[in-house]
């Protein structure tokens, strides 16, 4: 009886140290050139963004009710640098938070000579070592970039 339990003990640790490992905070980003201005760039993602969904259709439900069906998931500003064209959005309801602990984005537009930087930053916790990483997220991230900069450079 006194293996069963210290093989008992031994396997409750090393579940613990797995749901550890998977814990910790990860991130995935990628930086897209676009046309437009840093400024342009940041005040569609911050003051104009019921235009967003005429612009990039794929993302028809930013005016949508978040309790419709087909939400993926429904964000809130944590905060806006005006200097830094930089936005941090964080996931509190939705589909998205089946499958991470906690999601967050994080976009800033960096003047070029020639336009300007988008850097997406997606920073997540997973649920579970199943969870994949949000690679078709950021993919739809800067698709949507692109096709933003292209509408403000008509």
């Amino acid at each position: 009886m006194f293996i069963i339990i210290i093989i008992i003990i031994i396997i409750i640790i090393d579940v613990d140290k797995a749901n550890m490992a998977h814990s910790q905070i990860q991130k995935v980003e990628a930086n897209v050139h676009i046309k437009a201005s840093a400024e342009q760039f940041h005040d569609v993602l911050c003051n104009r963004t019921h235009h967003i969904a005429n612009i990039f259709p794929k993302v028809n439900g930013v005016l949508r009710d978040p309790s419709s069906p087909g939400t993926i998931y429904t964000e809130v500003v944590e905060s806006i640098d005006k200097e830094k064209n930089k936005t941090d959005f964080k996931v509190i309801d939705g589909d998205l938070l089946k499958h991470y602990k906690n999601f967050k984005f994080i976009v800033q537009a960096t003047p070029k000579e020639d336009g300007s930087v988008v850097n997406w930053v997606m920073e997540y916790e997973k649920q579970n070592s199943h969870t994949p990483d949000p690679y078709t997220l950021l993919e739809l991230g800067i698709e949507m970039t692109k096709e933003i900069g292209a509408y403000l450079t008509k």
